[in-house]
Parts: C-alpha cells; structure tokens; sequence
C-alpha cells in the first residue's frame, strides 16, 4: 500500500477532515485547526484506532517523520500479532500521564459531528469543562469511584437533571479511555448496581410536572397577553398558538415559514426528536407573524439585541413574570393544549399527540400518517387559536368522526 502521500509543507492548509498519509496513517484536522496524528488497523478482524499525538515540530508535538516512524513501529506490532494501544513505546511511557481532561477534549473532538447543533456541543464542552473540573488533571487510569461521586454530589440533590447527564458523559469519557487502552477494569461512572448504591436515585418527576394553565383559563389570559408589547410576547403569543417548545419558537427564521400555504417547517435539527415537524398556522398565527414581518430586523422572526441573534431564552418567562404568572411555565402551555383536545374535543389522541411533535406509532406508520395528517392538524389549530381567542373559551369545536381518523 502507498504511503508518505502527505508533505510538511501542504500540512498547515489541509482543510478540516481527514487526510491519509498511507497505509493506515492518517492526519485528523478538525474545525478550530487542531491536527491530530491517528493509526488504523484491523485486529482480531475488527478495525481499530490509536491517536499518535498532535502534530508539530516543537516540544511535545509530531512531526510528521515521528508520525512515520510510529505508524511502522505500530504496523510491526500487529504484524506480530500484538495490541499498539497497550505495547507502543511512546504509551508506555505516557499512558499513566493522560489525564482525564485530555481525554474528554479527544472525545468531543471525535463526536464533533455527531451533536444536533452548536448548543448541543456546547453544553457537552461546559459539562466536561466546568462540572468536571475535578477530574481533569487526575490521570484517567486512575480515575476512582470516591472521584466520581465527590464531582457528582455538590450537585445531585440542587441539579439533578444536570447532574444526571454529568455522571452519563463522564461515564463516556472513561468508556472512550478503555476503548484506547487508557483504563482498564469496570467504568466507575456506571449507574445501575454500582453509583446507584451509593448516590439516592433522583426523584422522579411527575407526568405534566411544567407548571401548567388550566386550559379554561388560557382564553382570558390571551386577552391580557395580546395587550402586552415586545418580541418576548409575541413569542409566547405565537408558542401558545401552535403548541411549540420555546426553543422551537425563539430559534424560528423566516425561512422557515411559507404563509401562502399557511405551514411552518421546523428542521429536524432544532426538533427535540431530531425529526422534522410541519405546523399548520392558523389565521390568527399567521395575523401575529405578518405583524412581526413588518417590524423584520433580521432573518431570526424574535431577534434578540442584537438582531442577528435569537432572542434571550428568559424573554417569554420574563412576560409570564410581568403579567404576575411567574408560577406558571412557558412548556406548561403545552399541557393546556393537551387536556383541552383530550378534554373538550372530539379530535383523535394521535392527532393532538403528533401536533405536539410527539412519535406515534412506528415508521412505517408514521410514513403512511404524513400526507393526511396536516388537514387533521390544520382543523385541530384553528379550533384552538378560536378557542384561546374568546374571553370565556366557548368557542365551538367541530369534532371528528372516528371513522376517519386516519
């Protein structure tokens, strides 16, 4: 197999991606520049990965002849029928000296096209970062349970949600240095028959836990909503109608809505489920956004201070607070419209389950929905905003049959 394809002098304008050198040697250079050296081999009939090191010509970096040099001493070694991760030279050396926040940058580093989106890596960077604090410098084969369980408690009982998705990405962190042969043994990380013996289970949440609205009540609350300015009610305004998360709404760009035809398109990538979900606006939904449009300050429809970013993720709470409903949630407005479908109308559960992005049934089943399911969803969406849209809520509902539910 050809090797020595790369050359010192095209290295530093390789665009991001991954780039071989040859029979197994490969250059790995992410979005921020970093250049990484990594071996892949087949052992055992499986492929695997050994990281050589950054590369560089100054002091703790690898050139590329070192990168070479390792790559030949690592294809002897499985040309012998040996193991590179556990016998190269350089790991003996250094594997006690790789510490748990090194791995845990190589581990995002490898998922760095696996988040959903920018927020995403973010929050798993700050959990790795900040959270983690306290075992960063520690080596990670030495990374123990009393370490573990002194990082997690601070937080276990004030965050537990927080705490939850620390203990599940430290637990990856140390299951990336096994697989690279930094760790050996049982993860200490683990949850089930070993933390959960000795941190208390978290307290599990209700079904509807969002502090919610009775829906008779959202009428009258309308009223007073559509009296108040800015951005920030609107948004709730708009999220109420449509029965979004807020996230869904702060996040929403222009094109994403085709008011011709009355749809907003939501990408799968700012979807909670990662699928994409189509909205059928009502007449009143689309009175808000032409409103919005002839105020447009950037492609964002709730631009923040800045225009060309969202708007504060507090912006709705801070309206429920102003309005003296800082009790309430902006998610719970979804349970509102939940127990009114359930409740008060005659339309099918599947129905108001899909209007909230929730899966129904399986794929296939789901592909065979999607065609009709909008002209449901669209008679659904007006009998709410009429609804929500009278200072008692009598608005009528036109139910629909059983028989034609699908």
């Amino acid at each position: 197999m050809a090797r020595h394809k790369l050359r010192d002098t095209q290295i530093k304008g390789l665009s991001a991606g991954r780039h071989g050198d040859g029979d197994g040697l490969w250059l790995y250079v992410n979005k921020a520049g970093t250049r990484s050296w990594v071996f892949i081999y087949i052992r055992q009939g499986m492929r695997r990965e050994i990281g050589l090191g950054s590369y560089g010509n100054e002091s703790g970096k690898i050139s590329l002849a070192d990168a070479r040099r390792r790559a030949d001493e690592a294809r002897e070694i499985v040309k012998n029928g040996g193991d590179p991760r556990k016998e190269m030279a350089h790991r003996r050396r250094t594997v006690k000296l790789r510490t748990f926040g090194e791995c845990a940058d190589e581990l995002l580093i490898s998922k760095e096209n696996t988040f959903r989106n920018d927020k995403h890596a973010a929050q798993w960077k700050m959990t790795l970062t900040e959270y983690a604090q306290p075992l960063r410098k520690i080596p990670v084969g030495d990374v123990s349970t009393d370490d573990i369980v002194r990082t997690l408690r601070p937080l276990w009982t004030e965050k537990q949600e927080t705490a939850s998705r620390l203990r599940g990405r430290i637990e990856k962190v140390l299951d990336y240095a096994k697989a690279v042969g930094l760790r050996s043994g049982e993860n200490p990380a683990r949850w089930k028959g070993h933390l959960d013996h000795i941190l208390p289970a978290r307290q599990k949440l209700a079904k509807g836990h969002h502090a919610a609205m009775p829906y008779a009540d959202v009428p009258a609350f309308m009223v007073d909503l559509v009296g108040v300015d800015g951005f920030g009610a609107r948004a709730l305004e708009l999220c109420i109608l449509t029965a979004t998360r807020s996230g869904e709404v702060l996040n929403a760009e222009w094109s994403e809505f085709d008011l011709g035809k009355a749809l907003w398109t939501i990408p799968a990538s700012r979807m909670k489920m990662a699928r994409e979900h189509v909205v059928p606006l009502s007449d009143r939904v689309l009175g808000v956004l032409k409103g919005l449009q002839a105020k447009r300050l950037s492609n964002y429809v709730f631009p923040g201070v800045a225009p060309k970013r969202p708007l504060s993720n507090m912006a709705m709470t801070a309206v429920l607070r102003r309005m003296k409903k800082g009790g309430l949630t902006v998610h719970g407005f979804r349970s509102s419209f939940r127990d009114w479908a359930g409740d008060a109308t005659n339309f099918p559960r599947d129905v108001a389950e899909m209007a909230l992005a929730h899966k129904v049934g399986d794929e296939v089943e789901n592909a065979y929905r999607r065609g009709s399911a909008i002209a449901k969803r669209k008679k659904m969406m007006d009998a709410w905003a009429a609804y929500v849209s009278t200072a008692k809520g009598g608005a009528n509902v036109t139910p629909m049959r059983r028989g034609h539910e699908r």
